[in-house]
């Protein structure tokens, strides 16, 4: 099936002469694996998705996704294949007020090969699938569980390559968070997409048969 992720030497610093926030040797994922990235806090966690989406520029070192090299790419076209390549959960979900539920998901669709005149189905669809019951509602007026479900349902909706968490669950109590996984994880398995789930919160670990720190890598990664 090939590979989703591929790091070789990456790094990156603040300033010239500052210590590496991020220095991995090696680091790669394969389509539908799911991978969880520990690090506590402050240790760059954060960082290495933005690097890993083409958010930000590494000091060195390659990021492949999907077996393009992302920092290869230049303006709108590393948009777009981000856009097609690439989902995001971040931990404050980052939902767009003044649009629907849907039209959030509908959005994330735009840089996609999926057909724009499927975009509203296909929305619909995926967020019925995620229990969103109230679709065409404006996210500020979901629950906090529900805005969860939104932005998964956004994440997958272009049927990525790669899904990127950033401590998906930080916002959410111990209740919920459980669930949140199950929702995260379900998804990515539903429609192949291979999953790094960055988090400091040591009871996720029991949930990915592979774990890496990011203190060691460069090292064996558990599988």
């Amino acid at each position: 099936m090939g590979e989703a992720l591929s790091i070789t030497d990456l790094g990156f610093r603040y300033a010239a002469a500052g210590p590496w926030v991020v220095d991995i040797d090696a680091l790669s994922l394969e389509a539908g694996e799911q991978l969880l990235l520990t690090g506590r806090s402050g240790r760059g966690k954060s960082t290495l998705l933005y690097l890993i989406a083409g958010l930000m520029e590494p000091g060195r070192g390659r990021v492949l996704v999907h077996g393009q090299d992302m920092h290869a790419l230049r303006g709108h076209h590393r948009d777009e294949f981000r856009g097609r390549a690439v989902g995001m959960i971040f931990q404050t979900f980052n939902l767009l007020h003044g649009f629907s539920a849907a039209e959030n998901v509908m959005l994330a669709m735009m840089f996609s090969d999926i057909p724009r005149a499927e975009h509203a189905k296909r929305a619909h669809d995926l967020l019925a699938h995620l229990g969103v019951d109230r679709p065409d509602a404006p996210p500020e007026q979901l629950s906090i569980g529900q805005q969860q479900r939104v932005a998964v349902a956004r994440a997958v909706a272009c049927r990525p390559a790669l899904v990127l968490a950033d401590e998906p669950t930080a916002s959410l109590d111990p209740e919920n968070a459980g669930g949140a996984m199950d929702l995260i994880q379900g998804a990515c398995r539903d429609t192949g997409a291979a999953l790094l789930c960055v988090s400091h919160d040591p009871t996720m670990a029991e949930r990915f048969r592979r774990r890496a720190s990011l203190d060691a890598l460069g090292a064996e990664t558990q599988r």
